[in-house]
């Protein structure tokens, strides 16, 4: 039983790591697009944020289904290349 409480904590541990380095890519991969002007590298940092976005709600679901607290995540909107 020991294990299984060692094994679980570890997940969620990792999880949450996981979403912090996510929300801090999300961050970054915004902060590119707003300072980029070059119509090739615009479209790059779109695709960035549209799978970084992704990846995060994913790991936020994944939290949620596991009943990890994500205390101060939120679900982010999608991009979308008419939106940007």
């Amino acid at each position: 039983m020991k294990k299984e409480a060692i094994a679980k904590a570890y997940d969620e541990c990792h999880l949450l790591n996981e979403l912090e380095k996510t929300k801090w890519a999300l961050e970054t991969a915004r902060s590119n697009f707003e300072n980029v002007v070059d119509p090739d590298l615009i479209d790059c940092y779109i695709y960035e944020l549209q799978a970084v976005q992704m990846r995060y709600k994913f790991l936020l679901e994944k939290a949620k289904q596991s009943n990890i607290s994500a205390k101060g995540y939120q679900m982010v909107p999608y991009a979308k290349k008419e939106m940007l």
